[in-house]
């Protein structure tokens, strides 16, 4: 509990909430960080299933954290955490979450899908508690949706990066997007809330210019070469749909002068993002609270077992993270890994 204290009140000193990498698109962003939702779950002994998209990244490894977290402090809750080898092994996890919802071994499931689609189906018609984290599963079986609201994130992360452009003296406030995969649901959710802050901040989101790079590193490299190419005299903000992309897009910019004083923007607030940030590789990044995430979404299912109506989506909160507060934030990460 001590640690889990600790890593609160370092994140709590550098995070702005909000309320609502998934699902839920236009909750209200707050000034308050995610409340802690733990519950007492002293009592008959309780076993989750955590299926996650897959437990061989950073980002995920957070999420193991937080649901692992949840099992130390309730001794008579047992947590086991699993994910496939990727996130495109799409047929491994649905065999895992076919095999474990066939099995009587678990009282309840927090499931990160990477299908959502096809998850509704190997779930209907189960009656224990289930409890989608990072990604939203749209089933009645699904009693709540744990994780980020990406629009709200991404206006809190497009207005910032309006107000940094303006600091560093740029007089046209013109916003360009890095995108994910087209057609996403998280994508055009994060896109949507960078449009919204950027224009709520007096800038121009430029939505006839997206240029779409999968989500890849390497793609975002030439995403960011056409830019530069249809933009010599340079763009003030350059957003992009996750960390690595908006890290590989300033590398791709860097040397040329007319970029020298741009925004560059990512998503999720990764160790690697907050280093990138500190050296100057990287202006900001809208973090997400991937511990929270997999702390919460077991302690919903805790609560539901006791008879508690779930919240249909609860805020695991998010942040900006800049040069003022990469430092905390990379200390933060790396305590939940320790």
């Amino acid at each position: 509990m001590k640690k889990r204290l600790l890593a609160l009140l370092l994140a709590g000193a550098m995070c702005v909430g909000l309320t609502a990498c998934g699902g839920s698109n236009d909750a209200p962003a707050t000034t308050d960080t995610p409340a802690d939702t733990s519950t007492d779950a002293s009592g008959d002994a309780v076993s989750v299933d955590v299926i996650l998209k897959t437990t061989s990244s950073e980002y995920w490894g957070y999420v193991v954290a937080g649901a692992k977290a949840y099992a130390a402090e309730n001794p008579n809750v047992t947590v086991d955490v699993k994910g496939a080898t990727s996130e495109t092994a799409y047929d491994e996890q649905l065999n895992m979450i076919e095999t474990d919802l066939a099995s009587d071994k678990y009282d309840g499931f927090v499931i990160a899908p990477l299908q959502a689609d096809m998850v509704v189906n190997k779930i209907k018609g189960q009656t224990k508690p289930i409890v989608a984290v990072d990604t939203n599963i749209d089933a009645p079986e699904v009693l709540s949706f744990v994780g980020t609201g990406n629009e709200s994130a991404g206006a809190l992360g497009g207005k910032a990066a309006a107000e940094a452009a303006k600091a560093a003296g740029w007089t046209e406030i013109k916003a360009i997007e890095i995108a994910g995969v087209q057609g996403d649901s998280t994508n055009e959710a994060r896109m949507a809330g960078y449009k919204k802050g950027v224009e709520e901040a007096g800038g121009t989101f430029l939505s006839d210019e997206v240029q779409y790079a999968d989500a890849v590193a390497d793609k975002a490299v030439t995403s960011m070469e056409a830019i530069m190419q249809n933009h010599p005299e340079g763009i003030a903000i350059i957003c992009a749909n996750n960390d690595d992309m908006a890290m590989a897009a300033a590398r791709a910019a860097k040397g040329n002068e007319a970029y020298k004083n741009t925004i560059f923007l990512g998503f999720d607030g990764i160790q690697s993002a907050c280093t990138a940030i500190l050296e100057g590789n990287l202006t900001m990044s809208v973090a997400q609270q991937g511990y929270e995430m997999g702390y919460q979404s077991v302690d919903a299912i805790v609560r539901a077992l006791k008879g508690e109506t779930l919240e249909k989506f609860i805020d695991s909160g998010a942040d900006v993270v800049t040069a003022d507060n990469a430092q905390k934030r990379l200390e933060t990460l790396q305590g939940y890994l320790a």
